[in-house]
């Protein structure tokens, strides 16, 4: 944004993200809650609104929200109502929607993750449960409704507007995502709009207290994505302003053009009266005991936030390694089946999160997809620790182990003689007395104090040996010759 002031504006940003809970069956219905059938298959009376059918609560759906509110220190409201909400669209087939305007079950709370490099904590309002509605697919011709995921259990979460860039909305939304995660709440798979959101941005000069009217861009999938979406709405918002210095932003909801990099005018903003809430007449209060409450609290697993500090604190991790590990539960999961066996966390968190991933990542997989075991990951840092290997072998063995997934490391080393080092003493002296022949200069250098000469000899050493001597034994063994 060339020429425009932009240190002199402050964007305020909240979020809206709607996960989609991993129940077996429906909200209010008993139909299977599963992605990927034929359109129009997993459906019921309830779920398409046929006259006379009755809602009925899933239990599993309230047993995950308490979980996430537990997660997050928030405030469970033992009794808790449900409201219809009005609207009318193709994919509503009963013309509103079953929610918790009102009175929702998770009140406050907040989430803390690194934005980064600084530890920052987001506040969330509440969150409340509701279902969700079919889904519309566009033909050249026509359009078609897919009611499979009519029904399906949501949980909405509304933050606070708490957020200043669209690097925090994007952390938030991940650490929410992980916590969904490892709660096991949902599976949070975006490409099949388990998770999505919706970001409400307004701008205002620093220093103003108040809030400006705000915009909202709907139905994100992507944390990229999102983050662009927001910065162009931030600029759209401050070249208005800088404009039309009198007027306000009007509200409205949009739509991303990724192409073209701008936020897209659809609608403009609807507000609750439009929605003409009212109480949910089918359904009776949702009540749950202090007890019960108290029981799914003894029985949450380590959250992320709690193996983000015992990464850093206990292993010695980077925060930046840590927060990779951690927002991934997969990754994770697997670094915590490696660190039973493995003898160097630091540089088994290096090859899953840098060698290994990045090995693999044009396929588009995960390492446990791919057939990659994180035990063999660890197997391979191991071999380097106890010098069976040296590093530059290992790299070696690692593109082998790609190619054939699912070989232990010590299997391929053993069936490959360039993957042995070299061991021999007699062989190595002759290597190291060339290279202090051939290196003069360097050998000058390092007599006159100078470290980084020292270093270059040893890399003529791998260099000649091709990765295959052992770094400490060179180490060694050079620093006796140069006595």
């Amino acid at each position: 944004m060339s020429g425009h002031p932009y240190d002199e504006w402050e964007p305020v940003i909240g979020l809206e993200i709607h996960v989609q809970l991993n129940t077996e069956s429906k909200m209010f219905g008993r139909e299977p809650n599963q992605f990927g059938d034929e359109p129009n298959v997993n459906i019921g009376y309830v779920d398409t609104g046929q006259p006379g059918a009755l809602p009925v609560i899933n239990k599993a759906a309230v047993k995950k929200a308490i979980n996430f509110g537990l997660a997050i220190g928030a405030r469970i409201n033992r009794t808790s109502y449900f409201d219809r909400k009005s609207y009318f669209y193709p994919d509503c087939p009963f013309n509103y929607q079953i929610t918790q305007f009102y009175h929702p079950i998770v009140v406050g709370g907040s989430v803390e993750t690194e934005v980064n490099g600084e530890t920052k904590s987001f506040a969330i309002h509440h969150a409340h449960l509701e279902n969700d509605a079919g889904k519309l697919i566009h033909f050249p011709e026509f359009a078609g409704v897919d009611f499979n995921r009519s029904g399906a259990p949501l949980l909405e979460i509304v933050s606070e507007p708490c957020m200043h860039s669209p690097k925090d909305a994007s952390a938030y939304g991940q650490a929410v995502k992980a916590i969904m995660e490892y709660i096991d709440s949902s599976y949070c798979n975006m490409q099949e709009g388990q998770l999505r959101m919706d970001a409400n941005i307004s701008v205002r000069k620093k220093g103003e207290t108040g809030l400006r009217p705000k915009t909202e861009i709907k139905n994100m999938n992507s944390f990229f994505n999102m983050e662009l979406a927001i910065e162009a709405e931030i600029l759209r918002q401050i070249d208005f302003y800088l404009e039309n210095p009198r007027e306000q932003v009007t509200s409205g909801t949009y739509r991303f053009d990724l192409e073209r990099k701008r936020t897209i005018l659809m609608r403009k903003k609807e507000t609750a009266d439009d929605y003409r809430y009212f109480p949910e007449p089918d359904l009776p209060p949702l009540v749950v005991s202090q007890a019960y409450i108290d029981e799914l609290k003894k029985e949450l697993p380590e959250l992320p936030r709690s193996r983000y500090k015992r990464y850093v604190e206990s292993l010695g991790l980077s925060p930046y390694n840590a927060s990779i590990l951690i927002n991934d539960k997969k990754l994770s999961d697997d670094f915590e089946k490696g660190l039973t066996t493995c003898k160097n966390p630091k540089a088994f968190c290096n090859w899953l999160t840098v060698e290994f991933i990045g090995r693999i990542k044009d396929s588009g997989q995960t390492l446990s997809s791919y057939g990659i075991l994180a035990a063999h990951v660890a197997e391979l840092v191991n071999l380097i620790e106890e010098n069976v290997i040296t590093g530059k072998i290992a790299k070696m063995v690692a593109d082998d182990m790609v190619k054939a997934p699912g070989t232990p490391p010590s299997k391929i080393v053993e069936s490959n003689k360039d993957y042995k080092p070299i061991t021999d003493t007699s062989f190595l002296d002759t290597v190291l007395e060339q290279v202090i022949v051939n290196n003069p200069t360097s050998i000058e250098d390092y007599r006159n104090g100078k470290a980084k000469a020292f270093e270059y000899l040893i890399g003529q050493v791998m260099k000649t040996t091709q990765g295959k001597a052992p770094p400490d034994l060179v180490r060694t063994k050079l620093l006796e010759k140069l006595k």
